[in-house]
């Protein structure tokens, strides 16, 4: 499958447009953000609905209290903030106050990554799903395009319980097409090859697809697996591709601890145990840097991807 990289979209203005989307249906759905509206894009829905927003200010943890009480009530909270600062400093509030009593809160992180660029370390998540991950109750979903994005959006809208939702800073290339439906059960397997299954998600999944591209001019087919949900995770997708391939691989823009490649290393060493390469940040922090030499440096890049692959695969 190739991507049209001339074609990019915000992930962030696709949320704040589905905030909106949903909001429209549901006058219960408040939307709550710790001084980052601009950044997150909720203040597409502030605008829409100026008595159903709430700036929290720079007070993450109050922000998550808050949105604690107002389900209580029955109201549906998104609350919003850069994936540093929304899982990082909220920690206990989101543990005690969100997951223990199983409320209806959406917990959207932007900024995940360290394509959030130039900002650096202080503000580059890369253990955001792990922390999210490892929290009973936690749905945990890292969307790779737009159309995926909203597609989450509206089911977090209508799902009860606690969702976190990871969202790129940078523009991404369109993966999927108006004909895609999110489905919180189930892996998809973009791309089908016999040679290894590499599981991926978010903006990785274009990256991906681009290295299969690269991988096919030199004979080697691997099936291409995105898998949004990293909780609770799609086991027999996962299972059912290795069977067929032997191998995996696991690319993600997160720390390799913890994260998707944690998650698809446990199912398949109770399952089918096979060898899982894992293609990530290895145990350090990031730096500042812009996004696309960041991926270069990082070994994230298309070209990188294949590179790693083909090497695994010979050994």
């Amino acid at each position: 499958m190739k991507i049209d990289r001339k074609v990019k979209n915000s992930m962030r203005s696709a949320f704040g447009n589905a905030l909106v989307e949903v909001g429209e249906k549901n006058s219960n759905i408040v939307v709550l953000d710790a001084d980052l509206a601009c950044s997150t894009q909720t203040q597409i829905f502030a605008k829409k609905f100026p008595e159903r927003f709430f700036d929290s200010g720079i007070a993450e943890q109050d922000m998550v209290a808050t949105a604690a009480g107002l389900a209580a009530v029955g109201k549906i909270p998104f609350i919003s903030s850069f994936a540093m600062f929304v899982t990082g400093r909220t920690y206990d509030q989101i543990r005690n106050s969100v997951c223990y009593p199983e409320f209806n809160v959406k917990i959207i992180g932007t900024h995940g990554g360290i394509t959030v660029g130039e900002d650096g370390a202080s503000h580059q998540a890369l253990e955001d799903v792990a922390l999210m991950r490892n929290i009973p109750h936690m749905t945990v979903i890292v969307p790779a395009d737009s159309r995926e994005c909203e597609e989450v959006i509206k089911y977090a809208a209508v799902h009860d319980g606690p969702i976190y939702v990871r969202v790129a800073r940078s523009n991404v290339p369109d993966v999927f097409g108006d004909d895609y439906r999110f489905d919180i059960h189930k892996a998809l397997i973009v791309e089908k090859g016999t040679d290894a299954s590499v599981f991926t998600n978010g903006e990785m999944l274009a990256e991906v697809l681009d290295a299969a591209e690269i991988l096919k001019q030199e004979g080697i087919s691997i099936e291409v697996v995105n898998v949004p949900v990293v909780k609770p995770l799609d086991m027999e997708t996962v299972i059912e591709s290795v069977k067929r391939t032997n191998t995996a691989f696991v690319v993600e823009n997160h720390s390799v601890i913890g994260g998707l490649g944690s998650a698809i290393c446990e199912t398949l060493c109770g399952h089918y145990p096979v060898k899982v390469y894992r293609i990530g940040i290895h145990d350090e922090f990031g730096q500042s840097g812009e996004a696309g030499a960041l991926l270069e440096h990082y070994g994230l890049t298309a070209e990188n991807i294949a590179k790693r692959i083909k090497l695994k695969l010979k050994d």
